[in-house]
């Protein structure tokens, strides 16, 4: 049978995932064993008020709570506001009479997650419930990767509620949990180096090196000795001995990021190193043992790269043992309305703005939006909407300036040149509308700055990579811009 605690006890108690507080005991008591018998892996306890509900919540973490709205010596919104101040990210679901109805409004715009009328009915309390306890386990899942990313960049977090960051999510711990190497495919802006991190930092090497290493950064005759280091002499202008990536990664973690880039040499050098475990500094005669796991990652089709013999077949076989798939931004659009207020607060921290908010119809317009350059191109789009918002509330009219250059005078339809009275496909009117936006946003971004990719690709967020796969469905080319020169 349920109990219902005193406070004193409610520290001795086994530490409850739903907590039920309501006055009426015997009503309280039936709840709880109406809920703990549909969930039957989660602790539900019944107290009978504010004051017992506290002190359990003081002593224990509490995923789901379950409260009535009126009752004596503190009532449901009351405790509401207390609750939260001692665990902002509970879940909160107020219990309400018919009469009671804008009171549970009222309780949301406090800070409760949802409201149940009475009488209730079961089926829609086990949905209520079920939702809460999903997003309690989302929040601590979130939580508990923000909590190990601040130890290396307090600026960097995989953040995401959906179904495809789960899977991410599940996979990355999976991964992590042993040392083979690890194969990360995605697209430019998916965070690929972010899971990099991640899976160095939860697994067993976490207090040891991490070494990021951009393969297409490093010029591909200098790629071979900043891998495996040379020796004095090697070559012209080698005065000293030079330790390599590998050497500095010991006993830790390498990324490779954007592994289909390296060239044949390399690939041949790094082939044996992850047969034998042994580097050869340029110019050496004698090798070297390392203990090192390999992450690489590449937003290259490997396969493709294989039949046309621009990718060894044996290394693509070493690399490939575990896989991690990054998601598009496309693929979880749900995920879109966090990360871009998660931006805008990033971008306000920086500039030393009071926060701005988002309406509504802007969030709505981002989740359409396709984002060919993943989250990196939403972080820097909401850059640019932080920049140039003068007031408190970024809203489609400064959408619209910041897309035209101008303010707001025409249609979506209008500005993809397609009349009212020919309507399309839904995906159709918005992949134009976004191709627009894309070759004006990367004109004037490269006439800036007089074709240099490297600046350009710094002041939007995208990858040199990304910036040139875009210039080449755009059908331009960078020198085009730096002959022109700004207009």
């Amino acid at each position: 049978m349920t109990s219902v605690p005193t406070p004193a006890e409610a520290g001795r108690q086994i530490p409850p995932g739903i907590l039920i507080v309501d006055d009426e005991q015997d009503f309280g008591r039936g709840l709880a064993r109406l809920v703990a018998g549909h969930f039957a892996d989660v602790q539900v306890e019944a107290v009978p008020g504010g004051k017992a509900a506290l002190g359990i919540l003081a002593a224990h973490k509490v995923h789901l709570m379950i409260t009535d709205l009126r009752m004596p010596e503190m009532n449901g919104m009351q405790l509401l506001a207390e609750a939260l101040k001692l665990d902002p990210d509970l879940s909160m679901v107020v219990l309400s009479a018919y009469g009671t109805i804008e009171t549970a409004v009222e309780a949301l715009h406090a800070g409760a997650y949802d409201f149940l009328t009475k009488p209730i009915e079961p089926e829609q309390l086990f949905r209520v419930v079920a939702k809460g306890l999903e997003r309690a386990r989302l929040l601590e899942e979130n939580n508990r990767l923000r909590r190990i990313l601040s130890r290396q960049n307090p600026q960097s977090e995989l953040i995401g509620e959906g179904a495809a960051m789960r899977r991410l999510r599940q996979t990355i711990a999976a991964v992590a949990r042993s040392d083979y190497t690890v194969l990360i495919r995605g697209e430019s802006g998916t965070g690929k180096e972010l899971a990099a991190r991640l899976i160095h930092q939860i697994g067993t090497r976490a207090d040891k090196p991490f070494v990021a290493v951009n393969c297409p950064s490093i010029p591909e005759n200098l790629l071979e000795s900043e891998l495996f280091g040379y020796i004095r002499g090697a070559f012209t202008g080698a005065d000293r001995d030079h330790r390599g990536l590998f050497s500095a990664a010991d006993r830790g973690t390498i990324h490779l990021d954007e592994i289909g880039d390296i060239s044949p040499t390399v690939q041949t050098k790094l082939l044996r190193c992850l047969q034998s475990g042994e580097i050869r500094p340029v110019g050496a005669s004698d090798t070297q043992t390392v203990d090192v796991r390999v992450i690489a990652s590449t937003n290259q089709d490997l396969e493709a790269c294989l039949s046309t013999k621009r990718f060894r077949e044996d290394l693509y076989y070493r690399l490939n043992v575990l896989t991690l798939t990054m998601p598009t931004l496309r693929e979880r659009p749900e995920d879109v309305p966090l990360l871009a207020r998660y931006f805008l607060h990033q971008a306000c921290d920086r500039m030393g703005l009071v926060d701005k908010k988002m309406t509504a119809e802007v969030l709505q317009w981002l989740s359409a939006c396709p984002w060919p350059g993943n989250v990196r191109e939403l972080q820097s789009f909401v850059r640019r909407l932080t920049v140039f918002c003068s007031g408190e509330r970024i809203d489609m009219q400064l959408v619209h300036t910041v897309l035209e250059g101008g303010p707001r005078t025409e249609t979506v339809q209008g500005r993809t040149g397609r009349p009212k009275s020919a309507p399309v496909a839904y995906k159709e009117a918005k992949a134009e509308v976004v191709n627009a936006f894309t070759q004006e946003y990367i004109h004037d971004l490269l006439t800036l700055t007089r074709g240099n990719v490297t600046e350009a690709a710094r002041i939007s967020g995208l990858s040199r990579v990304a910036l040139q796969k875009i210039l080449a469905r755009m059908g331009e080319n960078a020198a085009t811009f730096r002959a022109a020169g700004p207009s």
